[in-house]
């Protein structure tokens, strides 16, 4: 039977594991970001494919990500909240990063971003993530320079 936690709780655990998350980035360290994804994750990114579906491919993904970066990422989660209850939670926030790719391109830019979390076997397991950038209506042009 599994140990029921309070809505605090949860939210303490939700907490640690988006810190745990934003040290893998910074750490480049596609495994140990996905280290908390639920097996048939289903992951809605930035950039193509529309979406990305289990914890192979959002791995995949992160290490394509970490790879195209020459030096340090600089990440950080702006306004987390968390929303939990017993069994199910979920998070969001804007997410920032910055660094030089390796083509010398400097990235400076923050995203939105939600996860929605499950308890499973008594663990906290990312089962749905989605991250997106505003675009202007008029130009179809997406708005990476906004700030909060």
């Amino acid at each position: 039977m599994a140990t029921m936690v309070t809505p605090a709780e949860a939210e303490a655990e939700i907490r640690a594991i988006m810190h745990e998350r934003i040290d893998a980035v910074r750490d480049k360290n596609a495994a140990k970001l996905v280290a908390h994804h639920a097996p048939g994750v289903l992951s809605y990114d930035l950039l193509e494919p529309l979406q990305y579906r289990g914890i192979d491919a959002v791995r995949q993904r992160g290490q394509t990500w970490f790879d195209g970066y020459d030096g340090p990422i600089v990440y950080e989660i702006v306004g987390l909240q968390v929303v939990a209850a017993f069994d199910v939670a979920f998070c969001y926030g804007l997410h920032r990063v910055s660094g030089t790719t390796k083509g010398g391109r400097k990235i400076d830019m923050h995203w939105r971003a939600t996860q929605g979390f499950q308890r499973i076997d008594g663990a906290w397991r990312i089962v749905h993530e989605h991250a997106s950038i505003p675009f202007d209506m008029n130009t179809g042009k997406v708005s990476f320079e906004l700030k909060p």
